[in-house]
């Protein structure tokens, strides 16, 4: 890039975009790992329960009638899914975060000020 003002936004922008991006990485990695202990939490609670209890669960905002089995099931199978696209997310999130740098190497750019 060349020197002066308009390089000076240029890597501004550039850095700004970079950050913006591992903050909504980071929020979206927040909120699937909230998802996954409030699914932990409803396994370890049907856990002592029996097989065959009447169990309600919410899908797409209708409530559903199971029993505790087939609601486990579901639920350890959504627990790791949820699992997989945080590790999905978090090598992504790494993978900016070294991109960052690299630009930041590169381009000799100095944070100032965070």
């Amino acid at each position: 890039m060349s020197k002066g003002p308009n390089a000076n936004a240029d890597f501004q922008n550039q850095y700004n975009a970079f950050k913006e991006s591992l903050q909504q990485l980071s929020r979206k990695i927040g909120e699937i790992e909230g998802e996954s202990e409030e699914h932990k939490l409803v396994l370890e609670t049907l856990q002592p329960m029996a097989d065959d209890r009447k169990c309600f669960r919410m899908i797409g905002g209708v409530i559903v009638e199971k029993n505790v089995k087939d609601v486990q099931k579901d639920l350890e199978t959504n627990f790791e899914q949820l699992k997989k696209v945080t590790d999905q997310l978090m090598q992504q999130y790494a993978k900016v975060q070294k991109e960052m740098k690299e630009w930041q190497v590169k381009n000799n750019v100095k944070v100032v000020q965070q």
